[in-house]
């Protein structure tokens, strides 16, 4: 806008000049007509957001500092614990020479430690909260900056995206840092199987910045190799065929979409290795997926580049999720291994779980449901216990349905949680950070996952 009325006042500046030196000195009037869009582009937002993130920098330094204080903090707890525990196996193993004063000291000392486990416990729920509410402000500044960047010039927001970029960085390092302190037992089934689910965290649009990409899914490498622990991958399309798979290094550059690897499953005249649906997996660098023709399991190495199929036994591509169709074979990964569902017409549409031997593709144990497959929104596990989903209404998913694998045992449940958009076609738990990842309507969403704590058994999982 600012260079057309500029480009105007040159215009008629040079004009005015050649009229004045054509005609004498005779006035002559030069009308320069400037066609605006029909919305400029708002200043006022990009500084908005712009100051809007230097508020946020300034919350994450301020619970970043904090969470290196727990830290120093637990290292103090853990030496208060272990003198205390020497002081006590040495009274255990000489209890004469020690008098009742001296159990009355150690019981002092055990409640002072107490009160400030107690204290610190205390601290890391509030520094959570703030946490979830910093994650929430980046990501709604995030879907504005992605909404301006679709609607106007590129280049104007892509300083201000960088900087939000940064900023989600330094969030995650946050979060990881403090979900070591506060849930150091990730990759362990020692709780009492999901309590809750977080709101959803929209990181953006995805890599192809196209909303007609509804069909496809995103996440981490659920057994990553070493080097690789970091490395997101995304496979979308505009319809169920399976085709492509996007590799990157890390977070940001997810983000940015600067992928390091892009892997075709189909070259013309050379191979057609493509499947159908939305449920693969990326696990132990291979992916695996629902072959499209002939319709088996499939395992696709990343690293060779190369394919290798199985047959399933009577499973039938007859019954899909609810959301989307030829979601016929649905791969997940939790902390016990590799799992795959889907109905033969034996069960009459009913859920089948079958346990994958990672080496040989094939299954070593079967587990028949009760739960009619088209009814379902998704499926995933964690631990060993298959979780199922359903759609509530517009704006609300809920887990309504467990199956355990070690006692057999099935349970109807009520957890519910905001799904962002009406549908969705892809949702998996990621044992390596305890997170589910849904695909929903071409956006990446993810969400935290809470345990019950308190009073649970162990679950006896396989190795």
């Amino acid at each position: 806008m600012i260079f057309t009325l500029l480009s105007c006042l040159l215009l008629n500046t040079a004009v005015q000049a050649a009229l004045d030196t054509w005609t004498n000195g005779t006035t002559e009037e030069c009308v320069c007509e400037a066609f605006l869009p029909n919305g400029t582009f708002p200043n006022g937002e990009l500084i908005l957001l712009e100051s809007t993130s230097i508020e946020i920098n300034r919350k994450l330094e301020i619970e970043i500092s904090k969470v290196e204080m727990y830290e120093v903090q637990i290292k103090v707890y853990i030496a208060k614990i272990v003198n205390l525990t020497v002081l006590i196996e040495s009274m255990e193993a000489d209890p004469d020479s020690y008098n009742e004063l001296h159990i009355e000291e150690v019981k002092i000392k055990i409640k002072q430690v107490e009160a400030l486990i107690v204290e610190l416990q205390t601290s890391l729920q509030i520094t959570s909260a703030v946490l979830i509410t910093i994650r929430e402000q980046i990501d709604v500044m995030i879907s504005a900056l992605t909404r301006l960047e679709i609607t106007y010039d590129r280049n104007l927001v892509l300083v201000t995206r960088r900087q939000y970029i940064i900023l989600q960085q330094k969030l995650l390092e946050c979060e990881r840092r403090h979900n070591e302190i506060f849930n150091p037992n990730i990759g362990v089934c020692s709780h009492g199987g999901i309590n809750r689910i977080s709101k959803p965290i929209i990181s953006q649009l995805n890599a192809n910045l196209n909303s007609g990409y509804k069909y496809g899914g995103w996440g981490k490498d659920s057994s990553p190799v070493s080097g690789s622990e970091n490395m997101y991958w995304y496979a979308g399309a505009a319809d169920t065929l399976f085709t492509t798979v996007t590799l990157y290094s890390d977070y940001y550059k997810l983000i940015i979409r600067q992928a390091f690897q892009t892997n075709q499953l189909y070259v013309y005249n050379k191979y057609d290795w493509r499947g159908s649906g939305n449920n693969y997996i990326v696990r132990s660098n291979a992916v695996y997926y629902q072959y499209n023709n002939p319709f088996r399991m499939a395992k696709f190495n990343l690293t060779s580049a190369t394919v290798e199929t199985k047959v399933l036994p009577e499973a039938t591509t007859r019954f899909s999720y609810h959301y989307s169709p030829n979601q016929n074979l649905d791969f997940a990964a939790d902390e016990t291994g590799l799992w795959v569902t889907y109905a033969t017409e034996a069960s009459n549409g009913k859920l089948v779980l079958g346990k994958i031997d990672e080496n040989s593709l094939e299954l070593r144990e079967v587990w028949q449901t009760s739960v009619f497959k088209p009814s379902v929104g998704n499926v995933f596990m964690v631990c060993g216990v298959l979780y199922a989903t359903r759609s509530v209404d517009s704006k609300t998913e809920e887990i309504f349905y467990t199956f355990n694998t070690h006692t057999r045992r099935e349970t109807y449940v009520s957890i519910q949680f905001e799904k962002f958009q009406d549908s969705y076609v892809y949702l998996d738990y990621n044992p390596t950070d305890q997170k589910l990842y849904m695909y929903n309507n071409g956006y990446y969403v993810n969400y935290h996952v809470w345990f019950n704590q308190n009073d649970t058994p162990k679950l006896n999982h396989e190795n």
